[in-house]
């Protein structure tokens, strides 16, 4: 289709105006089609920025490889573009809108000179539901097309939904690269100096620059599904959420869903597509990443996905670690910053004990077996559509979404934090989402192994001050009957004993876990009070078949009191960087915690 044929002529007035800036040798609107999606991965494959993969090994699949200097998420150049620098609060960068407008519109005049700029219509959710929100990114990057196609409700279907006048997201993106006549084009072309990731909540408008990676380039995801979505959200009363989403199913055919929000790389993916070692009990998807969240009519709280895919972390994903994630991975599949194998395969570290025959790393160097550097980069992703995961819920593409049952927050600490407890109160629990912490890994950059705060999982994802976050969260106990509201629990997986080896087994282990959880929220397993909060009672946790002792589990359930003191006396350090918008009640809460520490 040409930009002409579109009805709505707002937006055909819109793409017009950046294609006159960005000055595109060509532009192309998306349909969305699979033949459209084939001829892209063609022409990148010709270029040789994809390798198509061995169809008897890998089918309909493509490897490809960034910029070394292009493989994560830059936060420190991530801005929050609001009138008031108090609104963007004090985890974010804050930019004046107009000098972002200035700075932007000056680096990006003819950026995408030799280029074709992508007309990306996007819907964020099920296509018809009521939470969906439609957003159209411009890109000069066929890459980003090819897995927005994955990752979205992507082209005509969308353009329909708009019709003549409806609302949508504008989206900007360049890689940085304009081509002049003449000029040889690189595998990855991004722009990793001038890279701007920025956001503009009043305008509810996108525009990254320079990158051409994960959530800097894929607009419809973090910067969409979560920075402006959780401004719409708090001015709309709903949530935008870093979580996954499951339905657990009992051996009884009773279901619950849960949602649960981990950091990057601390085995969310791994939960969203659980097998339960526990004989009956099951795991189903309907979300591994983002979930929006609203109030329903029933006063509980129903959740969507917004995605149509995943983009999974590929290090550490096996058969072992993710049965049902290498299922999907199967076909119809884009890798990212992988190892490539001699017979037009992939591997990465952790896939398999016995690395195969390799052809070469994600750097495209040939293989040298004695290497210390590792086949893939330890952010390395995959990029695939959720159709493809086995134990997708059918309640996936359901408009009005699942009632939360349970919403579970965990991170990865090696001490003091228990394998599990539940909170005591949704005040409480909101206090467990902001006093969330974990160790850093390679999804983003900073020194892998540092603890650092990330409230509900957001640090890096709220689009407005987070002290008004925690306050948006605690007002859902105004907003409908508190006693319809999800319980809150936290988790931790990642306990080390003194010699530094797991405590828990995890993996398919976990679901002993979610029992638990799933029977606490029938009221139908007991729990023990804890000055932090409740732990499992021994006699209602399931540990059959389990080779873990009594000293084991009660260790890994222990509450350090000295050592929650100090938890506490660094979580008020922590908070009062958020001075007046620091709810009360959220400090309240943890007084009440040290004083049963202390009793």
């Amino acid at each position: 289709m040409k930009v002409d044929q579109l009805k709505h002529k707002a937006l055909q007035e819109w793409i017009i105006k950046w294609k006159n800036h960005f000055e595109p040798s060509d532009v192309y609107v998306c349909d969305g089609s699979e033949q459209e999606h084939h001829r892209l991965a063609g022409e990148l494959v010709k270029s040789g920025a994809f390798i198509k993969l061995n169809e008897n090994k890998r089918p309909g699949s493509y490897w490809c490889a960034s910029d070394p200097n292009d493989v994560a998420r830059v936060e420190e150049r991530t801005f929050i573009c609001s009138k008031d620098p108090k609104d963007a609060g004090p985890t974010n960068h804050h930019k004046d809108p107009k000098i972002m407008h200035d700075g932007l519109n000056k680096i990006s005049k003819g950026c995408m000179k030799g280029r074709t700029m992508y007309v990306v219509p996007f819907c964020m959710g099920p296509i018809d539901a009521p939470l969906a929100m439609i957003g159209v990114q411009l890109s000069d990057s066929p890459y980003v097309a090819c897995n927005m196609r994955t990752m979205t409700r992507m082209g005509q279907q969308v353009l329909d939904k708009l019709g003549k006048d409806g609302e949508y997201i504008p989206c900007l993106h360049s890689v940085g690269v304009p081509l002049n006549e003449g000029d040889t084009d690189s595998y990855w072309p991004c722009s990793p100096e001038d890279v701007v990731v920025s956001h503009f909540p009043e305008e509810k408008l996108i525009f990254s620059y320079g990158s051409g990676y994960g959530g800097n380039a894929l607009l419809g995801k973090k910067c969409l599904a979560l920075r402006i979505a959780s401004v719409k959200a708090k001015e709309e009363k709903w949530l935008a959420e870093h979580m996954l989403i499951i339905k657990l199913t009992s051996p009884e055919g009773e279901s619950k869903f849960i949602a649960g929000s981990f950091p990057s790389a601390c085995g969310k993916t791994n939960l969203a597509m659980l097998e339960p070692s526990l004989p009956g009990w099951k795991v189903e998807c309907v979300g591994d990443d983002i979930a929006w969240m609203k109030v329903g009519k029933d006063g509980r709280l129903y959740a969507i996905n917004p995605e149509a895919g995943f983009f999974g972390v590929a290090p550490g994903t096996s058969e072992k670690s993710n049965p049902n994630c290498m299922r999907a991975i199967e076909k119809n599949t884009i890798f990212t910053n992988v190892g490539l194998t001699e017979d037009g395969d992939v591997w990465w570290e952790g896939m398999t004990d016995i690395p195969p025959k390799m052809k070469m790393d994600w750097k495209r160097r040939p293989w040298d077996p004695s290497s210390k550097e590792k086949v893939a980069h330890p952010n390395s992703r995959f990029t695939a559509h959720a159709t493809m995961c086995p134990i997708l819920a059918k309640e996936f593409d359901e408009p009005e979404g699942v009632p939360i049952d349970a919403i579970i927050f965990g991170g990865r600490r090696k001490s003091l934090v228990p394998l599990v407890y539940e909170s005591l109160s949704w005040e409480h629990g909101v206090f467990l989402g902001a006093s969330l912490s974990s160790e850093l890994t390679a999804a983003v950059k900073g020194t892998v192994g540092k603890l650092r705060h990330d409230p509900f999982s957001m640090i890096a994802f709220c689009g407005y001050n987070m002290g008004d976050y925690f306050s948006h969260w605690l007002d859902f106990a105004k907003f409908t009957d508190r006693s319809k509201l999800p319980k809150i629990f936290n988790v931790n997986w990642f306990r080390q004993d003194s010699a530094g080896k797991f405590m828990w087994p995890g993996f398919g282990e976990n679901g002993r876990v979610l029992k638990w959880i799933f029977e606490r929220c029938s009221d139908d397993a007991k729990a023990e009070l804890t000055p932090i909060g409740n732990v499992p009672h021994m006699e209602d946790f399931d540990l059959q078949g389990l080779d873990i002792s009594k000293g084991q589990m009660d260790e890994l359930l222990k509450i350090d009191t000295e050592g929650w003191l100090k938890e506490m006396d660094e979580l008020d350090s922590y908070f009062s960087m958020f001075k007046e918008s620091m709810p009360q009640a959220l400090l309240e809460e943890l007084e009440a915690i040290r004083k049963r520490l202390k009793k």
